[in-house]
């Protein structure tokens, strides 16, 4: 936690808003998107579909693939309790539908499913969309594959496996967007990075969470930021965003959101 207090003032101190970006694609992502301030109808539901979550008296027992959780540290979990402390926040929610609303995404992948609040978000912004979502834990997947069929949301895919797995199997798919959501260590992060890169296209984004969760995390962020397909990269502090355009001069933002 101190290391995160620490980088998050380093990060007010770095970073800017619109006003501090020069590139025009740069910009009217900010403009357009990150600060977009329309309230949504689908906001609404995204809500809803979490209190609901926050409301839940279900338990259940959780098998961690990836780092875990430095708030749950019992096998044994309430859902309410996952859904406050582990899942996508509201603000984060909302901003992951605006972003599928705005580049009009066709095929997503997200690594980390869990209650399935972000995939949600992601699918009211383009309920056409196919979305694939893994999860390492069995009893998540199935608690959360039943809730997305209560709640109607089709076309998305939960596949239950391990990371390395399942990354090695869809890594000759191409991907518009890729949500990296579920194990926040370096080595891992570099090697889903790795596999995945082949997926994308020019237009293809790629986020990775909590990019300050630890100072490894944040060494991978660093390594990511250098590849030579990264084109552009926004550092956000709790989102790192990276693209592949090929027509963008090769640029690091960093951007209050």
């Amino acid at each position: 936690m101190l290391y995160q207090i620490k980088q998050y003032i380093k990060f007010l101190l770095k970073s800017t808003n619109q006003h501090g970006v020069h590139s025009p694609f740069v910009y009217n992502l900010v403009t357009k998107c990150f600060y977009d301030t329309a309230n949504y109808p689908a906001y609404k539901n995204i809500i809803n579909y979490r209190n609901a979550l926050l409301k839940a008296k279900t338990n259940i027992k959780v098998t961690d693939l990836g780092a875990g959780s430095r708030v749950l540290k019992r096998t044994q979990r309430s859902v309410p309790d996952m859904a406050k402390n582990a899942g996508t926040t509201y603000k984060r929610a909302k901003l992951l539908h605006r972003l599928v609303r705005y580049f009009e995404f066709e095929t997503i992948l997200e690594l980390g499913t869990s209650l399935g609040i972000a995939t949600q978000a992601m699918h009211l912004a383009n309920p056409k969309a196919d979305i694939t979502s893994i999860e390492g834990c069995p009893n998540i997947s199935n608690f959360t594959k039943a809730n997305f069929e209560k709640h109607n949301l089709n076309h998305i895919t939960v596949i239950t496996d391990n990371f390395d797995n399942a990354t090695k199997a869809l890594a000759s798919n191409k991907y518009d967007f890729i949500f990296f959501d579920g194990n926040h260590q370096k080595e891992a992060t570099l090697k889903y990075f790795e596999t995945l890169i082949e997926t994308a296209h020019n237009d293809s984004v790629f986020i990775f969470d909590d990019i300050y969760w630890s100072k490894d995390m944040t060494e991978a962020w660093e390594t990511i930021k250098q590849h030579p397909k990264v084109s552009v990269s926004i550092d956000t502090f709790f989102w790192g965003f990276v693209f592949f355009r090929k027509e963008q001069v090769k640029e690091h933002f960093v951007i209050r959101v």
